[in-house]
């Protein structure tokens, strides 16, 4: 194969993964008529129709289905092979993908990284912000970060978080209007602040625990968000009822601009977790960003 044909070949590789010839020509960093042209090329070079296209979206056909599961492998073994060379210099370099949810972007991985980027110029991190579930191989990210029970038993996982857990909060307005819940059932009724889960499509239910008794409620409310930090916000402005990371609303609570609802409901979930597949352990620059995360207990 010519060096120009594998290029051909790594440039339909993004197209179809990224099922956008904006996202993938962002990606390759040139322009989205460059893309396109070299795709049309290709497909009258092989005299066959690789991407169907239409005005909303981009997907491979048979064929390009077929094409796509042949070169990932190999190309992911040609980036593995290029890490692992990456070792015989003297400083670690290349770039490392993570997807994360929004609440540990803020409290964890964003504190820990920052001094990274100063220390090891030769390293890029990309953080993607996603509060649901990613499949970190098939995207080709190069580790994600969940919650220690979420993540598959086939991937070594590295904690990088203390225990934490969800509290409930309102403010001061909103409850000299509405009389505060006792009971986790007593938020039926009240004016909530959802949060809808993303890939599951659903709302999230509230959970809580006290004296050996688990229990979920479904809550109502006007807002939904699928972000912390806009729940916080609202919250703060006396719209309702929120249940989020205890860390994000400390302050708020101390300083009385929030009140702690239901705390002895509240249960400790487990910390956050580095995920990531073995193939990832040869490389010095992914072994940088491993140890500046990794949790030690105090």
């Amino acid at each position: 194969m010519k060096r120009e044909e594998l290029t051909d070949m790594l440039w339909f590789l993004a197209v179809a993964e990224e099922r956008s010839f904006t996202k993938a020509a962002a990606k390759l960093g040139t322009s989205q008529s460059a893309v396109s042209l070299t795709i049309k090329q290709l497909e009258a070079r092989l005299g066959l129709r690789l991407l169907t296209r239409t005005t909303r979206s981009v997907s491979p056909t048979e064929a390009g289905e077929r094409l796509l599961r042949s070169l990932s492998p190999h190309i992911q073994e040609m980036e593995a092979e290029i890490d692992a060379l990456m070792a015989f210099r003297e400083k670690p370099s290349g770039t490392v993908r993570i997807t994360l949810s929004d609440h540990a972007l803020d409290w964890i991985v964003w504190p820990k990284l920052r001094p990274v980027l100063k220390e090891y110029p030769d390293i890029h991190i990309e953080l993607n912000v996603d509060n649901g579930f990613r499949n970190i191989v098939e995207e080709r990210f190069d580790a994600g970060v969940r919650l220690g029970e979420s993540v598959d038993r086939d991937m070594i996982a590295v904690r990088i978080s203390p225990d934490w857990r969800l509290v409930v909060v309102a403010s001061p307005d909103y409850l000299a209007d509405h009389t505060p819940p006792q009971t986790p059932q007593d938020l039926v009724g009240q004016n909530c602040i959802n949060h809808r889960q993303p890939h599951a499509g659903g709302l999230y239910a509230w959970e809580f625990a006290k004296d050996g008794r688990d229990l979920r409620v479904r809550v109502d409310g006007q807002l939904t968000f699928n972000t912390s930090m806009a729940m916080v916000d609202a919250a703060l402005g006396g719209l309702g009822i929120a249940y989020v990371p205890e860390n994000l609303v400390a302050i708020s609570i101390k300083s009385g601009h929030l009140v702690q609802l239901l705390n002895d409901w509240s249960p400790m979930f487990s910390g956050y977790y580095l995920y990531y597949p073995t193939r990832r352990q040869n490389s010095p620059a992914f072994a940088v960003i491993v140890k500046a995360l990794r949790h030690i207990d105090a």
